[in-house]
């Protein structure tokens, strides 16, 4: 490892445009990007702010471990689907739950009642042609302007990319699976 000097003064200079509702993206093939939504869902439960989390790709019924913190927190968060598409027994079934989620999220977004509205796994659906892009796109842009949204996923789509202001790219570097190790409570659930 290469040492280095601490930095002595701030690298960039202080924005001073207005503040506005963000839309951001966590995409890339590496590990983290619903993990790190909720952190930021955290962050702004944490200073009192409105938090709606949907997951396009978690059924309803999902108890895994954020689902257990946020629920004691008293964060909103929802499974939309029916799993992810290897597990499916009806890939239409998994497209209708798609759309009507997507119209649930979208009710959401436009009223504007929430400081953060997490689309966590909407790529998926994207990808696989069970939600149009245009209409997400349009919501994204027409929300009201104090909204901020963050989507998460795979291969999010260059359109979306291009709309949003923050857009993070998960790499892989290394992953346990890779060595035989299986999913663990706790870290991947």
């Amino acid at each position: 490892m290469q040492i280095e000097a601490p930095p002595t003064h701030a690298g960039a200079p202080k924005a001073q445009g207005e503040r506005r509702g963000l839309v951001l993206v966590h995409t890339g093939p590496g590990k983290g990007k619903s993990t790190a939504a909720f952190g930021l869902a955290l962050r702004a439960h944490g200073r009192g702010k409105p938090v709606h989390i949907y997951q396009f790709m978690k059924v309803p019924s999902a108890r895994f471990g954020e689902h257990r913190a946020f629920a004691q927190l008293g964060v909103p968060i929802e499974g939309l689907g029916d799993g992810f598409s290897w597990k499916s027994r009806d890939l239409e079934h998994s497209a209708e739950l798609a759309r009507q989620g997507w119209a649930r999220a979208e009710a959401t977004l436009r009223a504007g009642q929430h400081f953060l509205v997490v689309l966590d796994e909407i790529t998926y659906p994207l990808r696989y042609g069970w939600l149009a892009l245009e209409p997400v796109l349009a919501c994204l842009r027409e929300r009201p302007p104090q909204v901020n949204v963050l989507l998460t996923g795979r291969g999010a789509p260059a359109e979306l990319i291009e709309l949003a202001d923050t857009v993070t790219e998960f790499g892989l570097v290394k992953h346990h699976h890779q060595q035989g190790v299986p999913a663990q409570r706790g870290i991947e659930d």
